[in-house]
């Protein structure tokens, strides 16, 4: 397939471009380079004649028009948006601009497109989408694609927005689209001001591990590699119109994760005297902090013949082995603004 990846310099859209590279995809990457993006998150394909980059935003229709007519996509996989929920809470408007009026901007432009191209019924308009957006579960349950949308942040009630304008163009206009909810990711490439990253490099440098309230938040974790593989079955094999769950089946309250991260660091990097968790600390919490996601993912098991392969332990290590080689990704990320520092408390 030829497949047009919005935020492909990202975290989860650098994976996924890696992958269908490596299977024999033809890969355009489309990203604005905002603060988050990390075009070294694609040396192994940079000179890859199956990869190609284009610099656009994804709110800017008229280069998307070009960049639609010069790649001729058969699919597109829409990862492009503002992810960080602490940001949400200081600066919500972006949100808003990039993941509600950006996603209508790309079905627009994908429409018009597929109108043109005769309406192939194999052209798709993959939206990738969180679990934030079906609010917060108590300690049982799990969420599915049938769970009422809740949105609880600024953050996840635009990506719920965004998941609603991309059912509408279906139903209305008979866009082909697949939709996916995943859960928490983790893993190689992960930008530094999320937690997994946040607390592998505070321990390295001796700062405090910062934990919002108790530590008893409890998050669904998925290896990022793992996901990749799960959005390429999708885009190719997703029924029109469906959304699939996709999560790691490894839930973790924050203070156990912590905690794993720091016995893993205590055995691949001691330090001179005492143990990693010395360290941690515990904040403020976030205002409208969920309490508990948690996929079940039986429809994309059962439909697709998916499962994450990778468990939280082993995960983990893998992450935490992959940050200690390699300093000279993470060490200019950490001089980008806002990283570092307590975001999120304006409310």
């Amino acid at each position: 397939m030829k497949l047009l990846v919005t935020g492909g310099a990202g975290f989860i859209g650098s994976a996924v471009v890696r992958l269908a590279v490596a299977r024999g995809h033809s890969v355009v990457n489309l990203d604005a380079l905002t603060y988050a993006a990390c075009l070294d998150n694609l040396a192994s394909v940079a000179d890859n004649p199956l990869y190609a980059f284009e610099k656009a935003d994804i709110r800017d229709r008229a280069a998307l028009a070009r960049i639609f007519d010069t790649h001729q996509p058969d699919a597109v996989m829409h990862l492009a948006a503002e992810s960080h929920v602490d940001r949400s809470i200081d600066g919500p408007g972006d949100f808003i601009s990039t993941n509600v009026t950006g996603t209508y901007e790309m079905l627009e432009t994908a429409r018009a497109y597929w109108v043109a191209k005769g309406r192939p019924e194999s052209f798709r308009f993959h939206h990738i989408s969180t679990d934030e957006v079906f609010g917060s579960l108590g300690p049982t349950g799990q969420f599915t694609e049938d769970t009422p949308y809740d949105p609880r942040s600024p953050y996840s009630a635009s990506k719920a927005a965004s998941d609603h304008l991309v059912s509408a163009w279906h139903h209305t206009y008979g866009l082909p689209v697949v939709l996916t909810n995943c859960s928490n990711n983790y893993g190689p490439y992960h930008f530094p001001e999320k937690l997994i990253p946040v607390i592998i490099l505070n321990a390295l440098a001796g700062k405090p591990l910062p934990i919002y309230g108790d530590g008893s938040n409890v998050r669904d974790w998925l290896y990022v590699e793992d996901h990749a593989d799960a959005l390429l079955l999708v885009v190719q094999k997703g029924a029109i119109g469906r959304s699939y769950a996709i999560g790691g089946e490894n839930e973790r309250s924050n203070l156990e994760l912590v905690r794993t991260l720091c016995a893993i660091l205590d055995e691949m990097r001691p330090k001179e005297r005492g143990f990693y968790a010395d360290q941690i600390s515990f904040v403020t919490d976030r205002p409208g902090h969920d309490a508990r996601y948690a996929i079940d993912p039986t429809r994309i098991r059962e439909e697709l013949g998916w499962r994450p392969s990778v468990t939280v332990e082993e995960g983990l290590r893998r992450t935490v082995a992959w940050y200690l080689e390699n300093e000279s990704w993470w060490r200019p990320l950490q001089a980008r603004q806002g990283v570092g520092a307590r975001l999120g408390v304006t409310a």
